[in-house]
């Protein structure tokens, strides 16, 4: 998929936005929401969305929606940090198919690093159930 392209409001992220289809959260407020990676490469991995309908990628957000996402995208990357005491954190994101991006709604991966713990391919690894996730996302929500 190009990297500019229209935005379709029926990719997954879309759907939990709407409530369409479950998801574990993470933090949500009028700007954005946080939930659990059902594919994480490691433990922990959680994405931060914005609720703008429109960004495919980070180069579609309005400009004046941009410093309160990322405003949130710390927020949540404190929060791991926090809650699950990692020795570092990933923060990324990916624009286009040709970058690596599979959903075409922006968001931004927080992965908690382990030393020594190598973390898994983006979007290769098996899904984790809601019931692995919670006890995580219970952690990272105490860390808000």
């Amino acid at each position: 998929m190009t990297l500019h392209a229209p935005y379709d409001p029926a990719n997954i992220f879309g759907k939990i936005l709407r409530g369409e289809m479950p998801s574990v959260k993470v933090f949500e407020d009028e700007v954005a929401l946080a939930f659990m990676d059902v594919f994480p490469q490691g433990e922990g991995h959680t994405l931060v969305i914005p609720k703008f309908l429109g960004a495919r990628n980070f180069l579609d957000l309005p400009e004046a929606e941009v410093g309160g996402y990322m405003l949130r995208v710390q927020k949540v990357a404190r929060a791991v940090e926090a809650g699950l005491k990692p020795d570092g954190l990933r923060v990324f994101q990916f624009n286009g198919s040709a970058a690596g991006q599979t959903v075409f709604h922006l968001h931004f991966h927080i992965l908690p690093m382990w030393d020594g713990v190598k973390p898994g391919a983006h979007a290769g690894g098996g899904m984790k159930s809601a019931a692995e996730l919670e006890p995580l996302a219970a952690r990272i929500r105490a860390g808000l």
